[in-house]
């Protein structure tokens, strides 16, 4: 079976009560629920994990070669210019930004596609 981890960054834990108004009212448990639902048809499962130690996380991408997709709720592009820069994308296969929730779902479908083509999904 082939699994898809959804690694949560900083405060992400406070979704759906830090400023709702850029990131919205969707509770990380509620995304996390969405991830699970919407790779299950494929058999796939999603296991998730969040850390309010970015360094952490961008150790555990940069450390394994596994396909990777990072999603930003807001549009970091438009924003201040420290939100600009990512330690991930070099290493990740795209960035979506500004799709709120939906952006991950967009993430697992844009991981299925890049597996299909290779072979491995």
């Amino acid at each position: 079976m082939t699994s898809v981890l959804v690694l949560n960054g900083p405060n992400l834990n406070l979704l759906g009560l830090r400023q709702p108004d850029i990131y919205g009212a969707t509770t990380l448990p509620e995304i996390e629920a969405m991830c699970r639902a919407h790779v299950s048809p494929w058999g796939w499962s999603a296991e998730t994990r969040q850390s309010n130690h970015e360094g952490a996380l961008i150790d555990a991408i940069a450390s394994v070669d596994i396909p990777t997709v990072e999603v930003h709720l807001s549009d970091i592009h438009a924003r201040e210019p420290f939100r600009h820069v990512s330690y991930i994308e070099k290493v990740a296969l795209t960035q979506i930004c500004g799709r709120g929730p939906q952006g991950y779902l967009d993430a697992q479908d844009h991981l299925k596609q890049h597996l299909e083509a290779e072979g491995t999904a």
